[in-house]
């Protein structure tokens, strides 16, 4: 694979993942202020899956315009407080888990037992 195809699906990835950041804030907000709505918003998510979420959007286009808007604007927003971060962030964590995974794999690669030994106390008796 590319790396401008990973690329790619990766920011549409996070782009729905923002959208569903963007729905969940709503949701909390509508609670406080407008619970039906909060609950209409709810039980349409969870019929109306948001893994693609350009398509829940053209969905919720048709049964309610002014979340769309607020979904939109809150998604901007989450956006330009978190897409600065990300790259350092992402960058940080794999070579975190890395190093991480690599140490796992060397210890059990160090430890592992002659073949004729089913425990580390077997000649003991």
């Amino acid at each position: 694979m590319y790396p401008k195809q990973v690329a790619a699906e990766t920011a549409k990835v996070l782009q729905s993942y923002l959208t569903y950041q963007a729905i969940k804030t709503i949701i909390a907000q509508l609670a406080e202020t407008n619970p039906p709505m909060a609950l209409w918003l709810t039980e349409y998510s969870s019929g109306n899956k948001v893994q693609d979420g350009e398509a829940y959007l053209q969905g919720l286009m048709l049964e309610h315009k002014d979340l769309v808007i607020r979904i939109l604007e809150v998604r901007e927003n989450l956006a330009e407080q978190v897409l600065d971060f990300l790259p350092e962030m992402v960058r940080q964590n794999l070579q975190q888990s890395g190093l991480h995974n690599r140490r796992q794999l060397l210890e059990r690669l160090t430890r592992s037992l002659p073949p004729d030994s089913d425990t580390p106390n077997s000649n003991i008796s």
